[in-house]
């Protein structure tokens, strides 16, 4: 596979069997070269500011528009985006691992599952986060979500990801996104499991920097989107389509995958989490976690987001006279995190890989018990952190709902218990 590197680049790529598939000069000439269809998908509304918006021109065997009508689909009983009816729980979350699938057969479009949300599809402001297991790959099959972005991080077992715009090979400890209304299909080599942040009403961008500097975090220049890729098949296929948070199916008589070349900025794209460059203290104290952001979908208030997908990879500590762990903490945002591997620093205990948590807004969190006698008795030299491990965060400025089934399903009902050997340390004297 090959890829074209940079984000939100405007890309032009063509399948190498036909180098001259795109035309020159104009998108939408009278007749395209090779006898294509053009076809344009906005990603943003066509007003939107040049900096701002995203489209890209895609030259087709034949228009998408060839399909029979939808209809309801069923079998997604344990997915949903209408968190507006669920009654509100303020507690400490925490999930053991998502089971993988006990039955064969099962494919990422079959087996997704909501764990939690908040804002609303229909008005186009808000997420949520799901979570997927599979041990088949999608035959004959592609998706599409109406609604947002999807923001996949596997945990185990890579993803072989046909676009509309080519193939990507997506493995744990990669990430990658699909935008609003891209086609895609996913493979798999296995029994495959992972988590999802949709987002609805924004698109995922890079961070502001400011004082850091024109370099650091997550570089453009490590993202990667795939090269035009087609099939020409005749054979029936099914096209699944998330719209406002239903979900629908059509049949049509040939691959969705006949894009022969395309050209815009309005695509799909991966990132390996381990070329992450991370900045942390050399001095004292404990860093906001915002400086492990890598990418962020931004609200209409400046500054805060609908949704971070932040990162704890390994790194250095050296801070000094410096409790090291994350500090206690209560927060004007929601927190859900996830362990993709190794063992998460301040709970080393009962959080495992293909597990999560969630700390709603303004509910207290922190270190364990042990985590925090440790960390307060360490002797402070430098020490490396989290190695063999990756975690990551959904940080929302939005309430999260727990939906129904999230509440009893594969919950961690001693999670409280973490913190009730806290002791009391305090003395009149220093």
């Amino acid at each position: 596979l090959k890829y074209l590197t940079g984000f939100g680049n405007e890309h032009a790529s063509a399948d190498p069997r036909v180098p001259d598939a795109l035309p020159v000069g104009q998108n939408s000439p009278q007749k395209c070269p090779h006898g294509l269809y053009a076809e344009q998908l906005s990603g943003t509304a066509f007003t939107a500011p040049r900096v701002q918006n995203q489209r890209s021109w895609l030259y087709r065997i034949r228009p998408s528009v060839i399909h029979h009508p939808f209809s309801p689909k069923s079998g997604t009983k344990s997915w949903t985006n209408n968190f507006s009816a669920i009654p509100p729980n303020p507690n400490q979350y925490r999930w053991h691992p998502f089971p993988l699938p006990t039955s064969e057969g099962v494919t990422f479009v079959d087996n997704l599952y909501t764990v939690c949300g908040g804002g609303d599809v229909i008005s186009r402001s808000g997420l949520a986060i799901h979570q997927y297991s599979c041990n088949a790959s999608m035959e004959n099959t592609a998706m599409y979500n109406s609604d947002g972005d999807f923001l996949i991080v596997p945990q185990q077992g890579p993803l072989e990801i046909t676009t509309e715009f080519g193939r990507l090979l997506v493995d744990s400890q990669e990430i990658v996104v699909i935008p609003q209304g891209i086609r895609f299909s996913v493979g798999v080599r296995g029994p495959s499991r992972g988590y999802i942040l949709e987002v609805y009403g924004t698109h995922f961008q890079l961070p502001d920097l400011g004082p850091i500097g024109a370099n650091g975090l997550a570089n453009a220049r490590d993202f990667e989107t795939p090269t035009a890729w087609f099939d020409d098949l005749d054979v029936e296929f099914t096209i699944v389509n998330k719209y406002q948070g239903a979900w629908f199916e059509a049949k049509q008589g040939h691959s969705p995958f006949d894009v022969v070349g395309w050209h815009g900025n309005y695509c799909p794209y991966k990132y390996d989490l381990r070329k992450f460059m991370v900045i942390n203290t050399v001095s004292f104290d404990h860093c906001d976690p915002s400086i492990f952001t890598v990418l962020t979908a931004p609200s209409v208030k400046h500054g805060t987001a609908i949704a971070d997908f932040v990162i704890f990879p390994p790194r250095w500590g050296c801070a000094e006279n410096t409790f090291r762990p994350p500090y206690y903490h209560r927060n004007c945002m929601s927190e859900y995190m996830g362990l993709i591997a190794g063992c998460y620093e301040a709970k080393e205990g009962g959080f495992k890989p293909g597990g999560g948590s969630l700390h709603s807004m303004m509910t207290p969190h922190g270190p364990d018990f042990a985590c925090f006698e440790a960390a307060s008795n360490a002797e402070l030299s430098p020490q490396r952190v989290a190695e063999g491990t990756m975690s990551f965060m959904f940080e929302s400025s939005l309430n999260m709902a727990i939906v129904p089934w999230a509440l009893e399903a594969n919950v961690d009902k001693d999670y409280y218990k973490d913190w009730q050997p806290l002791k009391k340390h305090f003395s009149l004297q220093k």
